[in-house]
């Protein structure tokens, strides 16, 4: 049977997107990191104080940034981010969706902003009480510390520091955030 040229590039077209979907769905975890194991959903549902991240466009001239995270009824997570723009003076929210990569006891998910097109979001470290955590992104590009509070404490701060540097993370370049608002 011979195919007719739409037919063809049909074919290629169709092919051609769901290779782009597959791999835009595709999350990661840096090299020589480890998820946190046991992850317990529940008690990090909530509101969380960005503390420090690495930038990038979508955070970019923001402070006052919170994250908070609920159920949704189809069992995924709600995301919530908001932040002040200290430029524009004016608040800016941004809403997705995170699901779990493979186990829902280990703290690898993948969040999404933009339809089908996820991110990595892996807490590498969390105290026992889930107050402080330690978030790494796809890559050595995205790291965040949250807290339960405004602020952290010097140790649990001066820790995760240790470990994102021993990751390959240049520390150096964080964005310290301000919650004055």
């Amino acid at each position: 049977m011979k195919l007719k040229n739409w037919q063809l590039a049909l074919a290629l077209g169709l092919g051609a997107a769901a290779v782009a979907l597959k791999l835009s769905s595709c999350v990661s975890i840096p090299k020589g990191t480890k998820a946190v194991k046991p992850f317990y959903k529940d008690k990090y549902l909530g509101k969380w104080y960005e503390i420090a991240r690495l930038d990038f466009k979508y955070e970019k001239n923001l402070n006052n940034v919170t994250a908070t995270y609920t159920l949704r009824g189809d069992g995924l997570i709600r995301v919530d981010n908001r932040g002040y723009d200290f430029v524009n003076n004016k608040w800016k929210q941004s809403v997705g969706k995170a699901k779990f990569v493979g186990d829902p006891n280990t703290g690898r998910l993948q969040v999404s902003f933009f339809g089908p097109f996820y991110a990595g979001y892996n807490v590498i470290a969390i105290d026992d009480n889930y107050k402080y955590a330690l978030i790494a992104g796809n890559n050595l590009n995205y790291l965040w510390i949250l807290s339960r509070e405004k602020t952290i404490p010097e140790a649990i701060k001066s820790d995760y520091l240790e470990k994102a540097k021993s990751i390959g993370y240049d520390v150096s370049k964080l964005v310290w955030d301000q919650h004055d608002r």
